[in-house]
């Protein structure tokens, strides 16, 4: 247990100082767990709550340690210092405003979600605004619900913060150094920035994964033997068609306007390897394939 950290100043107030919090996770999946088993490993919380829309999810969450009680919002945000929200997007504007509505000036909100120009929209006059700390943990997997929280999630992974200045600056020093300490480093924009950022680097990939699984698949009931013939490169471009419709269809609504730049974008690209291909022009073939490969310099 890691307890030698910087908490914050002197002027935030004792309970977010390390074993000190009572914490409430709302939704107990993959994200919310994997910060519970974080908060716990580090020595933050001395008491986590779980809200979930199911008793199957409470059960499992409880049954894995991830939460130490499972209560109603309204009972948990009363017991509560940290309420750390992760859930759906399409879910998340209307459960901040009830949680907003609940909260003091001494507690403190996150959410984690993927699309953020909504949220912080929806929040910008809300009388608890400062309370609110609006962020992007950019880390996740092809699974999803309790049972898919991990361990050291959070590492080497990159962290945005969006709207830092409408939030309490102590607030936001509090969540810099829990997501400091998970070993995430911080990155801040605005959230419509955000949005189209996150459009191109997360969202056009899990569209082209469900449309290339989708392919394949058609191609399937022709050919049975084509899944047995499947190597490493094509496990690993399809495995994000694997995840959860009931929180990816809601990001690529949320975010439409640039989901659909991107997307029209990367159909354009694929149009000239279509050509290429068509035109049995292998120099350019060759040249497109050349340029794809200046990503090694982003990506190691």
């Amino acid at each position: 247990m890691d307890n030698k950290i910087n908490i914050g100043s002197e002027a935030i107030i004792a309970p977010f100082r390390v074993g000190g919090m009572t914490i409430t996770i709302v939704g107990v999946g993959l994200i919310s767990g994997s910060f519970a088993l974080a908060m716990k490993q580090h020595g933050f919380a001395k008491h986590i709550i779980g809200v979930s829309r199911t008793k199957a999810s409470e059960r499992k969450a409880l049954e894995l340690g991830l939460i130490d009680e499972a209560l109603p919002l309204e009972e948990a945000i009363k017991k509560s210092d940290f309420i750390y929200v992760a859930i759906p997007v399409d879910a998340t504007i209307s459960m901040m405003r009830q949680i907003m509505d609940l909260v003091n000036d001494k507690q403190i909100v996150v959410d984690a979600g993927s699309t953020k120009y909504a949220l912080c929209d929806a929040l910008t006059n809300h009388p608890s605004r400062k309370r609110f700390v609006a962020s992007h943990p950019m880390w996740g997997t092809e699974y999803s619900g309790p049972e898919a929280a991990v361990t050291n999630a959070f590492t080497g992974r990159a962290c945005v913060i969006t709207e830092k200045e409408k939030s309490d600056a102590a607030a936001v020093e509090v969540v810099e150094n829990i997501y400091k300490t998970l070993g995430m480093h911080i990155i801040y924009m605005d959230a419509a920035a955000h949005d189209v950022h996150a459009a191109y680097i997360s969202h056009i990939s899990h569209i082209t994964s469900f449309a290339l699984a989708n392919t394949v698949l058609e191609k399937e009931k022709e050919e049975d033997a084509i899944f047995e013939l499947a190597g490493g490169g094509f496990e690993s471009t399809v495995r994000l068609a694997k995840s959860n419709p009931a929180m990816w269809a809601p990001i690529f609504m949320q975010n439409r306007e640039n989901v659909l730049d991107v997307l029209n974008e990367h159909i354009s690209q694929l149009r000239k390897f279509k050509s290429a291909l068509e035109k049995e022009n292998i120099e350019y073939l060759n040249e497109l394939m050349e340029n794809a490969n200046r990503i090694k310099r982003i990506i190691k």
